[in-house]
């Protein structure tokens, strides 16, 4: 049996390469942050120490796993530069070093802190046999040889160990799910996230093949998905950052980056009102291999990776607001103390500014208590916005 944590490391393998979004000199992709590389970083670094992954690792910090809300990439940068003087004298107490990050390790690092909560922790299979009965599913579906026989037998899925073959299936096959229930006068169930997630461990429990090798459908490639939420008609109701139909409001709000379990839930759900939407506009219903809905889904998921492009303007005027100019300098105005911006090398890319902030932090912290400057505390949007400025001034040295 694979662990839980195992299990995670291994699906976060797939969301590559990564959708960047828009903003100064960030690629549409970024091969280079790698969330499973970022899985090892994760452990190497010691960052388990005090961190944990749905519950695997330390108890000093936080669960890095349980955001309740979506963080992108700054929010990720400023989070880890906010709490740095607390984390390292957590560290100096506990006798752990604080590790040094190169720019491409602290790409994989966010990148996968990025993706943690892409999982949910295991459901209750036992909770979930009470749903399968509940919402008359048994009427229909087998699972281990209990139940009807109307539908076909949903003991094969129990090897497929992602919510993205149940998402598939759901869909493809929802039409022609809805009228067997009407014919025997069942009421077409929703789901809750609890709900669904029981549901989905029971079949995976219950069936014969669940103690085969599982079969991993990873999330898939932004870069198709992006072409197939365009050929398969998606855009035509759904708009993603402005672009698109109306009917079925905007995919990349901050609120809208679900677990795998939510979207196939939401898939679920939101069917039959999709397809009405789309006989409305004669939209033939788009059939989907289990490799396109995992494209579709790491597109979905990935646009709000760098989800506010930062403002140049305003990250100049922090720098001096934050107290940052009372220790260095550019172009020769301000403090002495630290690197003048403006000669610095290694600004032309947002890790490489993140992990600088992180190397050099225990020192910027003792000339900060020299200096009586009190350590500065950034928002998403700030930190964004000073390192679209910093970006700016390494660019001049190119």
């Amino acid at each position: 049996m694979l662990t839980q944590a195992r299990r995670i490391i291994i699906l976060l393998a797939a969301i590559l390469p990564w959708y960047c979004g828009v903003g100064l000199a960030q690629p549409l992709f970024s091969p280079t942050q790698d969330p499973l590389v970022g899985s090892r970083i994760f452990g190497e670094k010691g960052c388990a120490k005090c961190h944990a992954i749905f519950g695997v690792g330390g108890t000093m910090g936080p669960d890095l796993a349980r955001s309740q809300r979506s963080r992108s990439f700054y929010d990720l940068a400023a989070a880890m530069w906010n709490h740095l003087p607390k984390m390292t004298e957590q560290m100096r107490k506990a006798g752990i070093a604080r590790p040094q990050l190169s720019s491409s390790e602290t790409g994989d690092l966010i990148a996968f802190l990025y993706t943690a909560n892409y999982f949910e922790p295991a459901a209750d299979a036992k909770a979930g046999s009470q749903v399968f009965a509940q919402k008359r599913c048994i009427a229909c579906h087998q699972v281990g040889g209990s139940g009807g026989v109307t539908g076909p037998s949903l003991d094969s899925l129990g090897q497929f160990n992602s919510p993205i073959f149940f998402a598939t299936a759901m869909w493809n096959h929802g039409p022609t799910m809805s009228e067997a229930m009407r014919a025997k006068g069942i009421a077409r169930p929703s789901f809750n996230q609890v709900e669904f997630g029981n549901l989905l461990a029971f079949i995976k429990s219950a069936s014969p093949t669940s103690g085969k090798e599982p079969l991993y459908l990873l999330p898939g490639r932004p870069g198709q998905g992006q072409k197939l939420f365009v050929q398969k008609g998606c855009i035509e109701c759904h708009t993603v950052k402005g672009r698109g139909g109306q009917a079925g409001g905007e995919l990349a709000q901050r609120g809208t980056r679900l677990t795998m379990v939510q979207f196939a839930l939401s898939m679920w759900n939101k069917a039959p009102a999709m397809l009405r939407e789309m006989a409305r506009k004669k939209i033939p219903q788009p059939q989907l291999q289990a490799g396109d809905m995992a494209d579709i889904i790491a597109y979905l998921y990935s646009v709000q990776y760098f989800a506010r492009p930062g403002d140049a303007r305003r990250g100049q005027d922090l720098l001096a607001a934050k107290g940052c100019l009372s220790c260095h300098s550019v172009a020769g105005k301000g403090g002495k103390v630290g690197p003048d911006f403006e000669r610095s090398k290694e600004l032309d890319q947002p890790v490489t500014i993140v992990s600088n902030m992180w190397n050099h932090a225990s020192a910027m912290a003792d000339k900060m208590r020299e200096k009586s400057v009190t350590w500065p505390v950034f928002t998403e949007q700030e930190m964004g916005d000073i390192v679209t400025y910093l970006q700016t001034l390494g660019m001049t040295q190119q």
